[in-house]
């Protein structure tokens, strides 16, 4: 066999210091002469130990360039791999928060060694489950010891502060702002929003002075102001990082309620036993397969999520409300449990964007063959009817997304809620029976184990993949 092929993340191009590589599973950095000994020197320091040995930034160690003949650099490192990569806009807004505060420690952090972050944005960040970790680890660079300008203030504001000031007063989710722009929003946008709230103290400071003061912006706001001595010069920078914390405080997102809040305890249709009974099939099928990678599909409030991560597996839990997946971050997080909830909708996965759609990948292709086991419950129902998706279809892309098992529950059209989505259209669906689905699904897998839920209409399926579709 040929040596295996080296794929350069087109992530990575924005920074001249260096290109990310994706060998295999491995994750590399090859830097230029400029890039390595900056790095080299921030690794050294006591704030980059630290963050590494929290959690709190990528770890990063030197690679065997004889490993990797075919790769040129000034000096190679290797960076753990982020289980699953996510991106800011599908995140809730208390995901976007948490990457701003941990920006903001780490840049007060560095501050202290000599060092700042010279790239403010949400992409530096990824999600090991719950936790935030800064992964760009060539944002950081050697200051000028008299400099007091953080220059990349004015791109955390426009992608965290702003974004999230637009969360809080208007509903506006970071999808909305950071799909299609990537720098975030210009205080000019939320000032023509903001009507009478531009007076009120949270657009006072972010919002409308900038835009007053707009027309005498010019390259000058952006170079170094040298301070009298180096001790002022980070006391002034200080200051600025630390007002960034207190305005991230004020804009921290509340708890927020939808129609699918706290649905499995007051809004299903499981009576307690029911549910019980679920969840202990579910218990079992993890007992069974084992899995180190789960996806949740339609999560809700993570009930399942978190009795997968429990059991040791590493959870993907995606759902299309922003309410549920909020709930399960705070829990996720308050738990220190190993699961990432993010705002997707199967039926409607997120896109490849960026520069020629190739700088952040789709949510499919990164899903595709990354889970051992996937969950949909009380799910498929909503994909099949809502989205209008054939069975069929809806089957193969499982196929394509779980390495081995897919737990499915079964709503048959007598089912109440499936009458309810259906509103009036049964003949349309009527050919979705459970023998239907059986043997579509027997065509793609192999049974394990099945069970119905007490009384109702509904049945859990424990598949696994047939050999011949591996």
């Amino acid at each position: 066999m040929g040596q295996a092929q080296v794929v350069p993340s087109v992530r990575s191009f924005r920074d001249p210091g260096g290109a990310v590589i994706r060998r295999g599973g491995r994750i590399l950095r090859a830097l230029n002469p400029e890039g390595a000994a900056s790095l080299k020197q921030f690794l050294g320091t006591r704030a980059a130990r630290q963050a590494m040995d929290c959690g709190k930034l990528v770890r990063s160690a030197p690679a065997d360039p004889a490993e990797f003949p075919e790769i040129e650099a000034g000096w190679l490192i290797e960076h753990e791999r982020i289980p699953f990569p996510s991106y800011p806009y599908e995140w809730p807004a208390e995901m976007l928060h948490a990457a701003g505060a941990l920006t903001v420690e780490l840049a007060r952090s560095a501050l202290q060694e000599g060092f700042g972050i010279k790239d403010a944005s949400p992409y530096n960040v990824l999600f090991r489950g719950a936790q935030a970790v800064f992964v760009d680890v060539l944002s950081f660079e050697r200051r000028d010891p008299l400099d007091s300008v953080w220059r990349a203030y004015a791109q955390f504001v426009r992608t965290f502060l702003l974004p999230l000031l637009a969360n809080r007063e208007f509903g506006l989710t970071p999808d909305r702002v950071l799909m299609s722009q990537r720098d975030g929003l210009e205080p000019e946008t939320l000032y023509k929003w903001a009507g009478l709230r531009r007076w009120s103290p949270r657009f006072l400071t972010l919002v409308t002075l900038p835009q007053w003061l707009s027309g005498g912006e010019s390259a000058r706001t952006y170079r170094a102001r040298t301070a009298r001595s180096p001790e002022q010069a980070k006391f002034i920078v200080d200051g600025l990082l630390a007002n960034c914390e207190r305005r991230l405080k004020r804009l921290q997102p509340p708890p927020a309620a939808s129609a699918w809040s706290g649905y499995l305890e007051s809004k299903s249709l499981y009576s307690p036993e029911e549910l019980a009974q679920k969840e202990a099939f579910v218990r079992n099928a993890l007992d069974l397969a084992r899995p180190a990678n789960v996806l949740d599909v339609g999560a809700n409030e993570g009930r399942f999520s978190f009795l997968a991560a429990q059991s040791g597996a590493s959870v993907v839990a995606i759902d299309s409300d922003p309410a549920v997946a909020a709930a399960m971050w705070r829990r996720a997080a308050q738990e220190n449990l190993d699961v990432l909830p993010l705002i997707v909708d199967l039926a409607r996965p997120t896109p490849a964007i960026g520069w020629r759609n190739e700088e952040c990948e789709s949510f499919l292709e990164r899903a595709r063959g990354a889970f051992d086991v996937v969950l949909l419950l009380a799910v498929i129902h909503h994909i099949l009817v809502t989205e209008r998706i054939p069975l069929e279809n809806l089957l193969d892309l499982i196929v394509e997304i779980t390495r081995e098992y897919a737990l499915i529950e079964y709503v048959a059209p007598e089912d109440p809620m499936f009458a309810r989505i259906v509103r009036g259209r049964e003949t349309l669906y009527s050919h979705l029976t459970r023998d239907r689905f059986e043997a579509a699904a027997a065509a793609r897998f192999e049974l394990v184990r099945s069970a119905r839920i007490g009384g109702l209409h509904r049945w859990l399926y424990l598949f696994r993949r047939r050999r011949e579709t591996i």
